[in-house]
């Protein structure tokens, strides 16, 4: 609807105008995530990749075999459709809230959309945080420790005694029988048919001819590797369902929970809250957030003390931002300050939503 600055009345809409702009915002909405999904599942493989990065470097460290499994033919395909949707959502989120801003902003007055605009750079900036923090220092120390109780589990190996003059020596050669090769690194040149065992890994390969038979055809040497796993009473295998959700689960916990400090900045907004109130309720605020800690994590003390710390320090954060951005500094835009043009030689009224410059 046009906006008459005469006339105050233009500014109302009705019922019927605001259910069509939502339908136009809605629509609007949905225009970036689809072909950005779409997009995404071309390199879903090397985004799922990324993800199992963490489990497997934490596996190898560990000497365990580096692979997940897939029980059923669709699954691999259905974890990368998933994470193709989830991952557009995200991707898209500033494009939606821009739609869902356009829809609300004309019913605002000047002073209460500078609220809006330090709430949603803050929360893309901590959620942006929060991420990198998890994938890059949370994640493989949570993997660490969770995998390492397995490995307590494991019993040791079978050893028997060695006495190198009882080994059988090959026919009319007068050296000992060939055995499996034990080595640190995989040969440069191996022949068809050799077999060694590569260690500290515990991965068992094979070269063999892969290739055209017929004459004039390419042949190549594969590397067959079959992953050996210690003797004990877990084997640690994990299936590529159930990793790639633990870690979306994990990232959208971590997401939310970052968002405490301007979930605190408005409860001061609105005079629920005061930094001297927050500051006397701290002990309170530990155990809240040992509570979320706790139910955001696996089941270990160590990554719940990993998530307890940045959520505590996050409610520190909220309550210096609600001593340097209160309610009042924002409304007169005296929060964050720059020089604007004024258009006509003076400033807009702030008695009306919709109008105005912006600041």
């Amino acid at each position: 609807m046009a906006r008459n600055a005469e006339n105050t009345d233009a500014y109302t809409m009705s019922f019927g105008d605001h259910l069509e702009e939502l339908r136009k915002r809605l629509l609007l909405a949905l225009v970036v995530p689809l072909p950005v999904a779409v997009g995404l599942f071309f390199v879903s493989k090397t985004l799922v990749l990324v993800l199992m990065r963490p489990l497997v470097q934490v596996l190898e460290g560990q000497n365990l075999p580096s692979q997940v499994q897939s029980l059923s033919p669709p699954e691999v395909i259905l974890v990368q459709l998933k994470l193709s949707v989830i991952l557009a959502i995200v991707l898209s989120a500033p494009w939606i809230l821009w739609q869902l801003w356009l829809f609300i902003r004309p019913g605002l007055y000047k002073h209460e959309r500078r609220f809006v605009y330090l709430l949603l750079p803050g929360s893309f900036v901590l959620s942006i945080v929060g991420l990198a923090l998890m994938y890059f220092v949370m994640l493989p120390l949570m993997l660490l420790v969770l995998i390492k109780f397995g490995v307590a589990l494991q019993q040791p190996a079978d050893l028997i005694p060695y006495d190198a003059s009882s080994v059988e020596v090959a026919e009319g050669a007068g050296t000992p029988a060939p055995t499996l090769q034990v080595l640190e690194e995989d040969p440069p040149s191996p022949a068809p048919g050799q077999i060694w065992l590569k260690m500290p890994e515990g991965d068992l390969k094979v070269a063999v001819l892969s290739g055209g038979a017929e004459e004039g055809q390419d042949q190549w040497l594969a590397i067959l590797r079959w992953p050996m796993a210690p003797d004990g009473l877990v084997s640690q295998q994990y299936r590529i369902k159930d990793y790639v959700g633990f870690v979306l689960l994990l990232m959208a916990g971590i997401a939310i929970a970052f968002q405490m400090p301007l979930v605190i900045l408005l409860l001061g907004w609105l005079g629920l809250a005061s930094a001297d109130w927050l500051r006397q309720r701290r002990r309170y605020a530990l155990l809240v957030c040992g509570v979320v800690s706790a139910l955001i994590t696996p089941a270990d003390v160590v990554s719940m003390l990993m998530m307890l710390l940045p959520l505590y320090g996050l409610y520190e954060l909220g309550i210096l931002l609600l001593l340097i951005a209160p309610a009042s500094k924002v409304a007169s835009g005296a929060t964050f300050q720059w020089p604007r043009p004024r258009r006509g030689g003076r400033e807009e009224s702030d008695d009306r939503p919709g109008t105005g410059d912006e600041t």
